[in-house]
């Protein structure tokens, strides 16, 4: 809604004020009385004739514009990952609107890193909305004053639209016998991952690690020794993800590589032979979705935006997530026999929340100075 009033009430407040300034009991204020009643009409029919040609520059009331253009387009900004499922569900958003709405929606897409989209959705692309690996980049964006607070509320689940769960990766035959996350602490065992202080996909790694062991019995000691032997298994880490990948899939080196379970069920429904585990003791690797407040206000699509983002919590939209490897959101889908047969179960299912929001994860694990840094500091060289 504008904090602006629409410009026929302004024309009728400021004649108003006019008014009480004449008196009724004159000729002066009879003749003011004409002119007044004159100015009235001229600028009621100016506001009612012009009111189809305002743009986005022209009144505060931008949001409203994509409801009066035929077609309208959005900008979508994503983690890399989740192109092969947005490529299925756009279709089918585009054609239910212009049933619904008689409008055409034209999409411009962006997919890269989680980070790297983040500092540039930040730096000036436009997006108007964004499909993150982590709150914390969405929260990124909040700080920098695109998104207004609240935004996880909006919508269901938290504002958690995709997710997943982290997968070890091993060579053909696994001839480590790499089984769970314990096995990636042995001697002779190297891991493949990338930096958690660049990359989205590998904080999520560290807390899968980390969670290995909270969540099954071990205090926080514990966990720093396992992770801080498990890190000096890792012979590089990489910038981000697809480098990590690369490293272990094309260069050849290391024995297991943690990754998305969906990359992995994609990678395999393109006819790569991947071997992997999933191990029951995991982390919810949850990814939201958000309206960019800031650019749907300037670009006049927010009821667009706002369509779109719900769809992608409907049944439909939340299959294709599903064909493409990401476990649903919805619980009814969850349940399903395709989801179960698919997906093998998770026994115990550690959160974000439980390590209390990526706040507290970031200062705790990878700030300057946090556990990471001091994992890394004692490394053996």
């Amino acid at each position: 809604m504008s904090l602006w009033p629409h410009p026929r009430k302004r024309s009728q407040l400021s004649i108003e004020r006019i008014i009480t300034r004449f008196k009724l009991n004159s000729l002066k204020g009879f003749v003011s009385m004409f002119l007044v009643g004159t100015m009235l009409s001229v600028a009621l029919a100016a506001c009612s004739g012009g009111s189809n040609n305002n743009s986005a520059t022209e009144t505060p009331a931008a949001s409203n514009v994509a409801a009066n253009k035929q077609n309208v387009e959005l900008t979508l900004v994503s983690f890399a990952v989740t192109k092969a499922a947005h490529e299925a569900i756009i279709p089918k958003f585009v054609e239910k609107w212009k049933q619904e709405h008689n409008q055409t929606v034209t999409f411009k897409q962006s997919y890269g890193g989680s980070g790297s989209q983040t500092r540039a959705v930040i730096d000036g692309l436009e997006a108007d909305v964004v499909h993150l690996a982590l709150a914390g980049d969405t929260q990124k964006i909040e700080k920098a004053g695109l998104i207004q607070p609240g935004w996880e509320k909006e919508v269901p689940n938290n504002g958690i639209v995709s997710k997943s769960v982290a997968a070890l990766v091993t060579r053909p035959g696994n001839p480590k016998g790499i089984k769970t996350w314990a096995d990636l602490a042995k001697d002779g065992v190297k891991l493949i991952t990338a930096d958690p202080k660049t990359s989205g996909v590998a904080k999520w790694n560290f807390l899968a690690l980390w969670n290995s062991v909270v969540k099954t019995g071990g205090d926080e000691a514990k966990a720093t020794d396992f992770v801080a032997k498990v890190y000096n298994n890792v012979p590089v880490l990489t910038k981000d993800a697809r480098e990590a990948t690369d490293t272990f899939a094309k260069q050849g080196q290391g024995d297991a590589l943690i990754n998305y379970e969906n990359e992995i069920v994609l990678a395999q429904q393109k006819g790569e032979k991947v071997e992997y585990i999933v191990p029951d003791v995991n982390i919810s690797i949850d990814n939201p979705i958000a309206v960019v407040d800031k650019n749907v206000d300037k670009h006049g699509n927010r009821e667009v935006a706002e369509g779109f983002v719900k769809y992608l919590y409907t049944p439909e939209a939340q299959q294709e997530f599903v064909k493409l490897g990401f476990r649903p959101v919805d619980e009814t889908l969850a349940q399903s026999k395709e989801v179960t047969d698919k997906y093998p179960k998770i026994k115990t299912l550690g959160t974000v929340e439980d390590f209390g929001g990526w706040n507290a994860i970031d200062k705790k694990f990878f700030a300057e100075g946090g556990i990471f840094d001091k994992i890394q500091a004692q490394k053996k060289r």
